[in-house]
């Protein structure tokens, strides 16, 4: 029924780079089991399910069947809220839908975003600034008890790359060369 139905949040950090997340409320993204797909490999018992229902290690056998939901049936909540919101509220498709749609091509999901931005100042006022000090104190006791924040490793990655370029396989090079190739 779901797909990978993404959530993402971000939240201003003056000075410095944004709290940012996004991640799929599947166990795993879609993308991560085609990588799993193309290299022949086996994916973990627990990301997925066959046509049938029954759980499968074969990565070309999940993508033919159903993801699992991270969470257990919290995230299976979570996947069909994300659905319903950029889905039928806004008059866009469901992931059965886009399935139905592409026909079998394989292509990306087809459907909506539903975008809420709302700025801390319309309800914090002249006491902005207050308030985003206890949200760094917050992230400052995260990072002492020696966990990562989403999105660090992210900005440290773009940083490397803007400083050393990104290095691809052969074999994806020549993929993305096929791509532009094509005609159709």
């Amino acid at each position: 029924m779901f797909g990978t139905n993404p959530i993402a949040f971000g939240w201003p950090r003056p000075g410095r780079d944004p709290f940012v997340f996004d991640f799929a409320t599947s166990a795993v993204a879609r993308g991560e089991i085609e990588l799993h797909r193309r290299a022949g490999l086996a994916v973990p018992g627990d990301w997925g399910y066959d046509a049938d229902g029954v759980a499968t290690t074969v990565a070309e056998e999940v993508l033919g069947g159903a993801m699992r939901t991270f969470g257990g049936h919290k995230g299976s909540a979570l996947a069909a809220m994300v659905e319903l919101l950029a889905g039928p509220l806004i008059g866009d498709m469901t992931s059965q839908e886009s399935l139905a749609a592409d026909a079998g091509r394989g292509g990306s999901p087809i459907g909506g975003e539903l975008i809420i931005a709302l700025d801390p100042a319309g309800f914090l006022g002249g006491a902005l600034a207050d308030h985003l000090v206890r949200a760094e104190t917050m992230f400052e006791a995260i990072e002492a008890q020696g966990a990562r924040l989403p999105s660090q490793r992210r900005y440290a990655a773009r940083a490397r790359s803007l400083r050393e370029g990104v290095m691809i396989p052969g074999a994806l090079h020549r993929d993305i060369m096929m791509l532009l190739e094509r005609k159709d």
